[in-house]
């Protein structure tokens, strides 16, 4: 006799699973998460079988055959970059954002290229028509080219597909809108994200397709669903950037075939995104000469240099407390620092309210931001601004000592290369390099010190 299909609840924030109904989720405290989700029992589960048939089995490790696989490099240099050096065969990659980031247009322009390159894609489509995804493909100038479309949310219509076809890259827009067909739960539940993904893994591992999903994110700007989306997949990237302005910015957060700190900046324009060969400049181009509260660093993003403007404001409080505010920047980082500077640097900041930003809006989180941050603080609260040729690195430790930072070469060498002509470092990351022409190195050991030599040479 067949076993009765059983309930469950799942909590929609991050999955915990109840047998009964709970107003609280005892895991993530959540009030009013726990959804209602009927399991059938299935007692033919499927195992990793591949297209031709063939299901994985028990292998020794020394008789693991491996073939090196060659990644496929698509148009998009940032993209490439992000993803490793290219589109790995049997990866699964996540790809989350903002709804109208364009996410879509990216993996639309991508499945352009990967199908120039011999390649068969599918891109199914479970929030458009195949009419609409069209309309965007003559936009964007792809429209000429040889990939499939397919307009469906059915999972098992979809492994169907993709076993008639047996395509090399398969896009999936968006894994919110997949359903399983034996699973009662409602399309972008848990049960349904979790399963779908896993069919997803599976068809990926067994038969060396490349997958994209695209995945919706909450108002935190995490993706959606369960947290073990992430953890399932080999990719994770987020699209980032403001409606209002054109630049985007690819972020990976996690990658098991590549550096998980590579950013990738792009442009939308109207026919498609378009690449940002040197993001420094363009981070730049719209700085003040001569205005206070700004200073120039040298940020590594993964393997990458890039120029960033950190900007500060501080005026005083008009309230009983002084007020913080950060935009791309750690709040807590950025706190550490006016405190270091207030007891190290004689600074009065705590009836000061601060306001700062890294412009353009990149996000920056690492150590050696912190030395233009307190220079950027110091030139809005001195009212003195700094030399517009003159960039700043360096980790500012709780003593007021500027902490050696890595890469400093190539750091060096991005400044040099942009014009500028002086570049504040720590004093412990002089070594046997030699500095390229045309720049002054000046080291630094203390906090104080900096402070001493940009303000009083200005």
């Amino acid at each position: 006799m067949a076993k009765k299909a059983r309930t469950q609840f799942v909590c929609q924030e991050c999955g915990y699973v109840s047998p009964k109904y709970l107003g609280r989720c005892p895991n993530c405290g959540r009030w009013n998460t726990l959804v209602e989700e009927t399991v059938q029992n299935n007692e033919d589960r499927r195992t990793r079988v591949s297209l031709t048939g063939e299901k994985a089995q028990p292998t020794k490790l020394k008789d693991v055959v491996f073939k090196k696989e060659t990644r496929v490099k698509t148009k998009l240099g940032e993209l490439n970059r992000v993803l490793g050096g290219g589109v790995v065969p049997g990866s699964l990659v996540l790809i989350g954002g903002d709804p109208g980031i364009g996410k879509s247009t990216l993996l639309l322009q991508v499945s352009h290229q990967l199908a120039e390159t011999g390649g068969k894609v599918l891109y199914v489509s479970g929030e458009e028509s195949a009419q609409q995804i069209k309309l965007r493909a003559e936009r964007l100038g792809s429209s000429d080219h040889d990939f499939y479309l397919y307009a469906e949310t059915d999972m098992g219509e979809i492994s169907r597909a993709i076993e008639n076809l047996q395509p090399d890259y398969v896009i999936i827009d968006s894994i919110q809108t997949m359903t399983q067909p034996d699973i009662s739960s409602v399309a972008g539940s848990v049960s349904q994200v979790r399963e779908t993904t896993a069919e997803l893994l599976k068809l990926a591992k067994t038969n060396g397709i490349a997958i994209f999903i695209v995945g919706h994110v909450t108002k935190e700007g995490n993706i959606a669903g369960p947290r073990m989306l992430e953890h399932m997949v080999d990719t994770v990237l987020y699209f980032e950037g403001e409606k209002h302005h054109s630049f985007r910015i690819l972020r990976a957060v996690k990658n098991r075939f590549g550096s998980t700190n590579e950013l990738g900046i792009f442009e939308m324009r109207e026919k498609g995104l378009v690449e940002v060969a040197n993001p420094s400049q363009v981070f730049l181009e719209e700085r003040l000469e001569g205005a206070t509260g700004s200073a120039i660093v040298v940020a590594m993003e993964g393997s990458r240099p890039i120029l960033v403007e950190i900007q500060a404001l501080v005026t005083p409080t008009v309230f009983g407390n002084a007020k913080r505010t950060t935009t791309g920047l750690d709040f807590n980082r950025v706190s550490l620092i006016m405190a270091v500077l207030e007891k190290r640097a004689g600074l009065l900041l705590q009836n000061q309210d601060a306001y700062l930003k890294a412009a353009g809006g990149v996000k920056l989180n690492e150590p050696a931001i912190d030395l233009a941050v307190a220079v950027a603080i110091a030139s809005s609260y001195k009212e003195s601004g700094t030399q517009a040729t003159e960039c700043f690195i360096g980790e500012i430790g709780l003593t007021g000592e500027i902490r050696r930072v890595n890469s400093i070469e190539q750091r060096v060498k991005e400044a040099q290369k942009l014009g500028f002509k002086k570049i504040y470092l720590p004093k412990n990351n002089l070594g046997d390099w030699q500095a390229p022409n045309g720049i002054t190195i000046v080291p630094v050991a203390t906090l104080g010190e900096t402070l001493r030599k940009v303000f009083q040479s200005n």
